[in-house]
């Protein structure tokens, strides 16, 4: 079946949890693989997982970028009944989630909960009447239930500020044709895409960092600290791109190349790079601008630390949700970005 070993390789990062800011367990994975494969790699003051390939030209230096932090919510209060209070980390919804079963990252023993939105059998009475009828449901209005003593949270190490995902019991992605269908594919997909250039580069061009970036969902706090300790030619961000009818890009194999976000606008000059390596790889590039997005790439141009930078991502139903993307767009990605450093 094609692109098995992709599925699988992603399939395994997404089971790691990795909540902004509490990263170790993919942590631990990123740098025994690393280490597996021979590689030159660090871990920084900032969380970031570097790993450097030494290029032909070791004057000149490229960052390739994922992020390898997940959204979810933070542990607000804890009360006597063993209800939680939770709050965003990220731009997550609970009704993304739905009512189930979410994991909750003590400091010392990790708690399974069930993420909650009260009864349907209320009447106008009962704050969940707006949920059925108004209103989405908010984290302001959802809690997890626990079935634990507040003794017996604190115990686990469940405080304000504990972070919660959604549970390991129904995280595992799920495959259609040649899409992957699953939790957190941004960012664990683009994670694989490093990993697949660690394995795949053994001589590029100039120096290249393939930096597994920290607390980017909470404002690309990783990628500042690397970008303004080393000094970069180009940084290139690996993402998601959203599929919704106000964008022009289609569902399927074709890798797309930002021109502008949120944040910003994209390295003219450096695009024009990336589609001509494309074109020479007979790779077709979807072309977008978004709103309402950023990267590690535009916020760290935009705030000076890089002079050039770009981001290539593959297109993404449900983004921030349960979402679907084709894994040819994800290799086709690793075969771009892999004759891009060559060159």
């Amino acid at each position: 079946m094609p692109y098995e070993s992709l599925f699988d390789t992603i399939a395994t990062l997404v089971m790691l949890h990795s909540p902004s800011g509490v990263e170790t367990e993919i942590d631990q994975f990123l740098l025994a693989r690393l280490q597996a494969l021979g590689v030159e790699h660090w871990q920084d003051a900032a969380g970031n997982v570097v790993a450097k390939i030494a290029g032909r030209d070791p004057t000149r230096s490229l960052a390739i970028t994922a992020h390898k932090d997940e959204i979810g919510a933070i542990v607000k209060s804890v009360e006597e009944e063993g209800q939680v209070q939770v709050r965003r980390l990220g731009g997550a919804f609970p009704w993304v989630y739905g009512e189930g079963v979410v994991d909750l990252l003590g400091d010392r023993q990790t708690l399974s909960g069930i993420l909650s939105f009260g009864s349907r059998h209320v009447s106008h009475e009962s704050p969940q009447k707006a949920q059925q009828e108004d209103t989405p449901v908010r984290w302001e209005t959802a809690w997890v239930e626990t079935c634990c003593t507040a003794a017996e949270l604190a115990e686990a190490g469940v405080r304000s500020g504990t972070r919660v995902v959604v549970g390991k019991h129904r995280k595992q992605p799920f495959r259609i044709k040649d899409f992957i269908a699953s939790y957190t594919l941004d960012n664990k997909a683009s994670i694989a895409i490093l990993l697949a250039l660690a394995e795949q580069l053994p001589s590029p061009a100039i120096d290249t960092y393939l930096v597994f970036s920290a607390k980017e969902e909470v404002g690309a706090i990783g990628a500042l600290y690397f970008t303004q300790k080393q000094s970069l030619d180009a940084l290139i961000a690996l993402e998601i791109c959203p599929l919704s009818s106000e964008y022009p890009v289609k569902p399927g194999a074709d890798p797309v190349l930002l021109a502008q976000d949120g944040y910003g606008l994209y390295d003219e000059g450096l695009n024009a790079e990336i589609r001509q390596v494309a074109d020479a790889q007979n790779i077709s590039l979807q072309l977008t601008t978004l709103s309402g997005f950023g990267s590690d790439a535009s916020i760290a141009m935009k705030f000076g630390h890089v002079a050039r930078a770009a981001c290539l991502s593959f297109p993404t139903q449900n983004t921030h949700g349960y979402e679907i993307a084709h894994l040819g767009a994800i290799e086709q990605c690793i075969r771009l970005l892999r004759a891009f450093c060559e060159e």
